[in-house]
């Protein structure tokens, strides 16, 4: 299995912004054991992150045919993007949605989330780990699905 993570605007801050929330393990940190928590249930994983919404929806648009699901930590743009909404609605392979924080528990505006109703989950609230959660949900939604059509 191969998933594609997308961390949107503000994540390549991760570990110097607001350690409060997010805490103090950068993005790269928290990819590196992302990646390595994952190959022990056979996925392998490739991460980016943009500031550009426009970026976000063309790797959205490529990803289907090259990985079998998407993780997506959107940033602000989970609260207001309906464009990235429209994206992930009509993406043909599963995208999991990512918060460090949770985002219920925030600002209010924060509460609002455009994009969770045409994600297949969301995970929030662990820290870091949420990254990993979220792959071993997926991992085990692909091989359920698999194990069904056999």
């Amino acid at each position: 299995m191969r998933f594609l993570v997308l961390n949107g605007p503000n994540l390549n801050m991760t570990g110097r912004r607001e350690p409060k929330i997010y805490g103090s393990q950068s993005m790269d940190e928290i990819m590196s054991g992302l990646k390595k928590a994952a190959e022990a249930f056979g996925v392998s994983v490739e991460q980016t992150q943009t500031n550009h919404e426009g970026t976000l929806i063309d790797l959205i648009q490529q990803a289907p045919g090259r990985f079998d699901a998407i993780l997506i930590n959107a940033g602000a743009l989970t609260h207001y993007s309906y464009a990235l909404r429209d994206a992930i609605a009509c993406c043909p392979i599963p995208v999991g949605e990512v918060h460090m924080s949770d985002i219920e528990k925030r600002e209010p505006f924060r509460a609002v989330d455009v994009i969770e109703e045409v994600c297949a989950f969301r995970v929030m609230g662990l820290g870091g780990t949420s990254y990993e959660r979220a792959a071993v949900l997926m991992a085990e939604k692909l091989k359920a699905e698999a194990k069904a059509r056999d």
